[in-house]
């Protein structure tokens, strides 16, 4: 089932609305995030699950700043020179954590090729920052790439994730129009990499759909993802943040997203979210149960 890009325009459909950004826990967690001065990707990505995340009190973290490095089509965040790397956020994320009485907690960052780590001592700092302020709550870390760099991936994983999520985003073909700087092949060795050096650590993925890719590479994609033993796959619908980023070439249906779970599930994934509305970080508690 295809929807037309001018009924796209026209409306979005029923399954793609999310619940209004408000609630006393939103409003809390608002306030929070700006007296820590912390980004949340929730806001810097433009989620539309952030009023059903922030009202149960879930927000997945952006480190390293708000300004990316690299120009990749579909994604919101800010685009330009980095800013300074900030020492002491790990230590803030990790207050944030403790008086949100988190008991898993997810961090990302933009990416940082400027760096010569791409920012994985920062990852790893936050990791133990949120272990030492918070005992007992699990990590769920959403890298980069770090441009294929093992020694970098080898600084995150010393800290023992419990969660390696790297997303590929979406099927090869569209690449040089979706993740600019970005490698198809590149992002699978590095998941299988972390999954070689650490088997005991789960590794996840994720992709978004209605970018103009056909059902057969969808699962062709899934089929490599498996392949390189990656146990956590996402999927969920495109949304266009703004008129300069990718349009939508189609919206897939409730029907095409069920599908492709029992596919995955077939396929030996140990957890498959899958849906209009999922995003590589939602219910990510869930998926680690």
């Amino acid at each position: 089932m295809f929807v037309s890009i001018e009924a796209a325009k026209a409306k979005r459909p029923e399954w793609l609305k999310a619940p209004a950004p408000v609630g006393e826990n939103y409003r809390d967690l608002k306030q929070l995030v700006t007296d820590l001065k912390l980004h949340t990707v929730c806001e810097s990505a433009a989620c539309p699950n952030i009023g059903d995340c922030w009202n149960r009190r879930t927000a997945t973290f952006m480190i390293l700043g708000n300004l990316c490095t690299r120009r990749c089509g579909f994604c919101a965040v800010q685009k330009g020179a980095p800013l300074e790397v900030d020492q002491d956020e790990p230590r803030r994320v990790a207050e944030a954590v403790s008086r949100m009485g988190l008991k898993f907690a997810v961090i990302t960052s933009v990416n940082r090729d400027d760096q010569p780590d791409g920012g994985a001592g920062i990852f790893a700092a936050t990791i133990r920052s949120i272990r030492e302020r918070v005992p007992g709550c699990g990590v769920e870390v959403l890298v980069p790439d770090f441009q294929g760099l093992h020694s970098a991936m080898d600084i995150v994983l010393a800290a023992q994730p419990d969660v390696l999520n790297h997303n590929t985003e979406t099927v090869p073909r569209l690449y040089k129009q979706v993740r600019l700087g970005a490698r198809f092949e590149r992002s699978l060795e590095m998941l299988a990499y972390a999954k070689q050096s650490h088997p005991e650590i789960p590794t996840k993925s994720g992709l978004m759909l209605g970018l103009g890719e056909t059902l057969d590479e969808v699962r062709e994609t899934m089929r490599a993802l498996r392949a390189h033993k990656v146990d956590i796959v996402t999927l969920g619908q495109y949304l266009r943040p703004s008129v300069k980023h990718l349009p939508i070439v189609r919206y897939v249906p409730v029907e095409e997203f069920a599908q492709l779970k029992s596919y995955g599930v077939e396929l030996g994934f140990k957890h498959v979210e899958s849906g209009p509305l999922v995003r590589s970080s939602y219910h990510a508690d869930e998926a680690v149960k």
